[in-house]
């Protein structure tokens, strides 16, 4: 291997920490289809076309441009954080900086073409989204020969590195539909290394299993939380290894902790509506309630688990509060407006959701596989070219990363499912009073009422904090909100050990998402040990932990992580 320590290949510890910034979730992507993007460029292609003079301008430029390169007068520079070009081999080598420095001009002349065209506004974020992923494709850190650190590596390796890589290619072609590996699954096995906090299942459905985790304190609170996860991953992503564990913080700060494990659907499940996940949890509820002894718990629901949660918790009305009497929502959008904000909003419209729906409802599901391999084409140099320079032409391997295990363990929705929460985007039921009934109760959110806690990440392109931000003002005046210095899942898995982490926290009024930032209380360290706190103050008496789980009513069906996860 060679010693240069001038040019380091792409750190596994890089790559796994842009993929985690792009975890999967049940986002406005979840309507996407292949086919809206080859629409999207379409609409380019025409605009092209039809503006003949605009494009002519930007080739002109373009050439313009290279002149300026070949002579040596351009200052162009990668964007500050761009990882693609941090081998010094780009400044250092003429060749080299020249071909960044077209890359980068030949780029901006192709956004700028967008730009220029008469279309409208939301067409050219959709051109833009075309563009973005053409432009990150063609990147010469992509190819071998153009690579130096690909170069070097096929040098000092002997060529060994081309054939590990050609041998990684040739096994994604085989087992990852093609796509390059992020994660070397080999090393995680679930219940083994990964989703071990101890526990039992105590309760089951055809939807879902209820798992009860083993207290670790001699005394608890009394009231129990019980965690709904979202329903197109599986449940572990708050329990990974043990020192990113959310689960075993909680059951380490005496909550009596419940969490939620969706059996993953197939196409005879088609028929699961948002009514029948709801009957489900209130199933789930009401066996944490008589199992801990208590009138009434505490939910937590992520993403659109927070989606589920509140759904159930709105259909109880008035008597809410006689089972559900705090209610923590995480990266949680309740105004579905608001996704607007993410770059995948343009593509959001009436036609596409339809068209979203009829295929799901032809298949019977949407699956998981398929969304996550839409979702690496929006974050292509994260989620694909990453990995397609480790993989195939450095030769590495993935790197072993408990978060993208959990990534990668995707699951499928029921067309139901998936109908009712496209159905969200244009009813939005949740500020829109009387627009959704679940199971004979219409969704009324000021007749219910409950102690929140909103947590949002200030880097979520998922869940844009500032529609997390509208939901804890949907909650109502009173609701704490806390912005995380992270993105999406970062902003849950966000332990006391993470010397990283900060926060804004305050209470929610009727200001705007910027004047809250303005005038929040900012804060070193994880919002775990505030929430702790916040819990703790609502969580009951202390009482003698138990001493063995379940109930006579509720016996323990097996060990935790229970059988769904395995599904």
């Amino acid at each position: 291997m060679s010693t240069d320590n001038r040019t380091p290949e792409p750190a596994q510890a890089d790559l796994s920490e842009a993929a985690s910034r792009n975890t999967l979730a049940l986002n406005p992507l979840v309507g996407i289809r292949g086919q809206d993007l080859v629409d999207s460029a379409g609409i380019l292609f025409k605009a092209v076309m039809n503006e003949p003079k605009v494009a002519t301008e930007q080739w002109l430029s373009f050439v313009g441009e290279l002149g300026s390169i070949v002579a040596g007068k351009s200052e162009r520079t990668p964007k500050a954080g761009d990882k693609r070009f941090a081998d010094p081999t780009w400044k250092e080598s003429s060749l080299h900086s020249g071909l960044l420095k077209s890359y980068l001009a030949w780029g901006e002349a192709v956004s700028g073409l967008v730009d220029k065209t008469s279309l409208s506004d939301i067409d050219k974020a959709r051109a833009h989204l075309v563009t973005d992923i053409l432009i990150d494709a063609v990147a010469p850190t992509n190819t071998m020969l153009t690579n130096p650190a690909a170069v070097r590596k096929f040098i000092d390796s002997g060529g060994q590195s081309m054939w590990s890589g050609l041998k990684n290619y040739l096994d994604d072609l085989t087992h990852n539909r093609g796509m390059p590996s992020m994660v070397d699954s080999s090393a995680f096995k679930v219940g083994e290394n990964i989703a071990i906090t101890p526990g039992a299942v105590v309760f089951r459905n055809e939807l879902l299993e209820l798992i009860q985790y083993t207290p670790t304190t001699a005394t608890v609170r009394k009231r129990p939380l019980l965690i709904t996860p979202p329903q197109i991953n599986k449940y572990y992503s708050l329990d990974l290894s043990p020192d990113k564990s959310m689960i075993r913080f909680l059951l380490e700060s005496g909550i009596q902790t419940y969490a939620i494990s969706w059996r993953n659907p197939t196409a005879a499940h088609r028929d699961w509506g948002l009514d029948t996940y709801v009957a489900a949890v209130d199933e789930a509820v009401d066996a944490a309630r008589e199992i801990s002894g208590s009138e009434d718990i505490s939910m937590m629901g992520a993403c659109s688990g927070g989606i589920t949660s509140t759904a159930y918790f709105a259909t109880l009305g008035s008597a809410a509060e006689k089972k559900i009497k705090n209610l923590v929502l995480a990266v949680c959008l309740l105004d579905p407006n608001s996704a607007e904000e993410s770059t995948l909003g343009c593509l959001m419209t009436p036609e596409t959701m339809r068209l979203a729906k009829e295929s799901s409802r032809l298949r019977g599901i949407v699956d998981g596989h398929d969304l996550a391999r839409m979702f690496a084409w929006m974050r292509p140099n994260d989620l694909i070219w990453n990995y397609w320079v480790n993989n195939y032409l450095l030769g590495n391997q993935p790197p072993a990363f408990d978060i993208l295990f959990w990534n990668a363990d995707t699951t499928r929705l029921p067309a139901a499912l998936h109908r009712d929460y496209l159905d969200l985007y244009f009813s939005n039921p949740f500020v829109n009073a009387g627009k959704l009934t679940l199971n004979d109760k219409t969704i009324d959110m000021s007749k219910v009422k409950a102690d929140s806690y909103i947590v949002a990440g200030v880097t979520d392109h998922i869940t844009p904090w500032k529609g997390v931000y509208k939901t804890a003002q949907i909650m109502g005046e009173g609701t704490t909100f806390v912005l995380a210095n992270s993105g999406h899942l970062q902003s849950l898995v966000n332990p006391p050990t993470n010397t990283k982490a900060s926060f804004m926290i305050g209470p929610i009024t009727t200001d705007t998402p910027d004047a809250f930032m303005a005038s929040a209380e900012k804060r070193k360290g994880s919002w775990w040990l505030d929430w702790r706190d916040w819990m703790h103050a609502r969580s009951g008496d202390e009482v003698t932990a138990p001493a063995s789980l379940g109930s006579a009513k509720h016996s323990p069906l097996g060990a935790a992580p229970g059988t769904y996860v395995f599904e």
